[in-house]
């Protein structure tokens, strides 16, 4: 029988993966850094090591947000290397980027095989995309650490398969050597119980309200969200953004430029109110540069809003242009504000958009049907 080991510092997407595996009698060991391990996967599996948590920790805490993810990712090659010793002979390893280089490489080697989970694009795309960004915008320091980035191109070479979200990220891997076999489709569950759509009418005297419930960054498109609410403001003063409080270092210094606009801010909201917020706009709006895929997108459909996203989302395979969204090319604020204003023609000639019905797609169920059809794609299970 196969044996899967999970290897990931903290808790991320690839819990879901081991939950699946552990559920089904296919995991051997979870390893993390974590000093409580990590709900759903039995402690028994579990193998941790507490005091690379806790420095990664305190870095945060007391370091800027740039050098505290730089000491972060330094702290990678530690987890690898105590990673690797956990290893067996024809164990199968599942990993994100940069993490377990050493315990790919090993496991290659050793009669197993390596699945990346592709949380993002290729390591190529994602610098290519994110340095022309930062260049722009002088950004006085890199997307990441370049010895970060190279450390997850070097991973590459020991990818097998990929475990791809969306096809923005298979397409990055196809475009650099990847083949068609190597990638496996698996879309990331998320619990849409708490976002339904407003059971209420609109208010009919609701200013037109926008609303973006991630955290704000070169990376997710900001300085194109607002220079597109600005144009959208010039044609409806009344209009409102709802923002959230959660500014990366990397767009600090451009939010003065945009300080006279009504930008609504909130901290961070648990789920509940979370959703609340979302049922208070008319439009999701997130023109991201690279993503996985955007769970804050699939919750503001949940919820019954249109949205508008970039192809670079991971989400837009979710999106029936002109029905439930609209697709806009990235960097282009006059896109964004053209398909704004055409949907809020259509909010007030009184159309309502119908949910989208995703909990089917989004599923833990629909993700283990999906690993479990490209593990045996792979080889690796048997029917």
């Amino acid at each position: 029988m196969s044996s899967f080991v999970v290897a990931v510092p903290f808790r991320s997407v690839c819990d879901d993966q081991a939950r699946i595996l552990a559920k089904h009698g296919k995991l051997r060991r979870y390893l993390v850094w974590n000093r409580r391990g990590t709900d759903g996967i039995p402690g028994e599996l579990t193998r941790k090591i507490p005091p690379l948590g806790l420095a990664a920790y305190a870095a945060a805490r007391t370091l800027p947000p740039y050098y505290a993810e730089a000491f972060r990712f330094a702290l990678y090659p530690l987890f690898d290397r105590w990673a690797k010793r956990h290893l067996k002979v024809g164990d199968n390893i599942i990993s994100s980027y940069a993490y377990a280089n050493e315990c790919f490489r090993w496991a290659k080697c050793n009669g197993g095989k390596t699945f990346l989970d592709g949380g993002n694009s290729h390591p190529d795309n994602f610098w290519e995309i994110l340095s022309e960004e930062h260049r722009r915008w002088k950004c006085p320091y890199p997307p990441v650490p370049k010895f970060y980035i190279e450390r997850a191109r070097r991973m590459m070479e020991d990818v097998d398969y990929v475990l791809s979200p969306s096809e923005f990220v298979s397409g990055s891997f196809l475009e650099r050597g990847f083949t068609k076999e190597q990638i496996i489709p698996i879309v990331y569950p998320v619990d849409l119980s708490t976002f339904t759509p407003a059971t209420d009418p609109r208010p009919k005297d609701r200013s037109f309200t926008i609303v973006n419930t991630g955290s704000l960054s070169l990376r997710k498109g900001t300085p194109y969200l607002l220079e597109a609410f600005r144009l959208i403001h010039r044609e409806i003063p009344d209009a409102r953004l709802l923002l959230t409080d959660l500014v990366s270092d990397s767009v600090k210094p451009l939010m003065s430029r945009y300080s006279d606009l009504p930008i609504e801010w909130a901290p961070p909201l648990p789920h509940a109110k979370l959703a609340e917020r979302l049922r208070s706009a008319d439009l999701f709006v997130l023109p991201s540069l690279e993503e996985g895929l955007v769970r804050t997108a699939l919750e503001a459909m949940a919820c019954g809003l249109p949205v508008i996203l970039t192809p670079n989302t991971g989400t837009a395979q979710f999106v029936q242009e002109g029905v439930n969204g609209s697709i806009v090319p990235i960097r282009d604020p006059e896109a964004i504000k053209s398909a704004a204003l055409e949907r809020w023609d259509r909010i007030h000639g009184g159309e309502k958009v119908r949910a989208a019905e995703l909990s089917e797609q989004v599923s833990v169920g629909r993700m283990r049907q999906m690993l479990f059809a490209g593990l045996r794609k792979s080889g690796v299970l048997m029917e």
